[in-house]
């Protein structure tokens, strides 16, 4: 078929996965290839290659000259537009954001409800077969209802936390890049969730007023992507802005926190506790003081994890395949300008 398009699948997916896929149209060509580096998959292969699906693997510029369009199995793609194919913007790249959402936004009011709760005082008592005396106040709860929760970054995990939000009875607050737009376009999301039309939100700020937000918030949860702009958005003059009653959440990337000044922050008490499920080194090594903190939640990034990652994320990949073939305009397209 001359106007076939070769497809390699960097991913392994099951076998039903891949007949889905192939049932789209016959003009694609699957190949689906184990590897662990970009050398593993062969050179005539690279060479025939239109679209990869692909985790973090890349070919060398000129060794893939058809291909036209990059589908990330993951939703940061700060990794692969590190990569030198990724340079000139010739190749499309596109991202999987979007099917996290919901297990994120559970994983986020877990923390949450911990920390309010006081669920890791109450695990110490009970690891000391101990009834506190002083019980109601050493585990007296902070309510969710009534509080209000700051959300840095308003994309398809930041929509989904709001909806959720709204059932709880909080105010929500976020940060967007561009807060006269506040609808999601062309982003991928699960029917009857999130925010689509940014409606939720009490009040949206951009990146630059995020100290006056934090200010206000009872919960500060990290949602958005790693870029130079964001790196290390929430520092010591973030830090400082939050009530030392509030709790901070990370499930975004490590990078996106100074560590060393939430170290002192939670140290010295400056806000109440912490959930932390990213660092800036993983895995988080045994020398760190983070393991240390007696009002700090550790988990080992694992806050997106669900027993059906592959199965939604080639749901995106799939309405992805129709759109290229009929000329549409891609979900989760990368603009490498704004890095996400």
């Amino acid at each position: 078929m001359d106007n076939a398009l070769n497809v390699l699948v960097l991913v392994e997916f099951s076998d039903s996965i891949m007949e889905q896929l192939k049932s789209i149209s016959p003009r694609l060509k699957f190949t689906r290839k184990a590897a662990k580096s970009a050398g593993d998959v062969p050179g005539d292969v690279w060479a025939e290659v239109d679209i990869l699906y692909t985790g973090s693997i890349l070919p060398e510029p000129d060794a893939a000259p058809r291909l036209r369009w990059v589908q990330s199995h993951n939703a940061g793609v700060e990794g692969l537009l590190a990569q030198p194919l990724m340079a000139s913007g010739g190749v499309l790249l596109t991202s999987v954001s979007g099917i996290h959402a919901t297990t994120m936004a559970e994983y986020t009011f877990a923390m949450m409800l911990a920390l309010a709760r006081k669920i890791p005082t109450m695990f110490r008592y009970q690891a000391k077969a101990e009834w506190p005396s002083d019980r109601f106040t050493a585990l007296l709860p902070r309510e969710l209802r009534g509080s209000t929760i700051g959300i840095l970054g308003y994309g398809s995990i930041g929509r989904e936390i709001a909806r959720v939000a709204q059932v709880f009875g909080m105010e929500v607050l976020a940060t967007k890049r561009n807060v006269m737009q506040p609808a999601a376009t062309n982003e991928y999301a699960l029917p009857d969730t999130g925010d689509p039309e940014g409606t939720l939100v009490s009040r949206l700020y951009p990146p630059e007023a995020t100290r006056s937000m934090v200010a206000l918030c009872d919960f500060v949860v990290i949602a958005a992507p790693l870029t130079s702009r964001t790196t290390a958005i929430v520092n010591a003059d973030v830090l400082s802005a939050m009530k030392r009653t509030a709790y901070l959440i990370n499930v975004a990337r490590g990078g996106l926190v100074d560590e060393e000044a939430l170290i002192t922050a939670l140290r010295e008490k400056k806000i109440a506790g912490a959930a932390l499920d990213v660092f800036s080194q993983e895995p988080l090594p045994a020398s760190s003081p983070l393991w240390e903190l007696d009002n700090l939640i550790i988990s080992p990034h694992i806050s997106g994890n669900t027993s059906h990652y592959n199965e939604s994320a080639a749901e995106v990949f799939a309405e992805n395949l129709e759109r290229y073939l009929n000329h549409r305009d891609l979900l989760n397209l990368v603009d490498r300008t704004r890095g996400y």
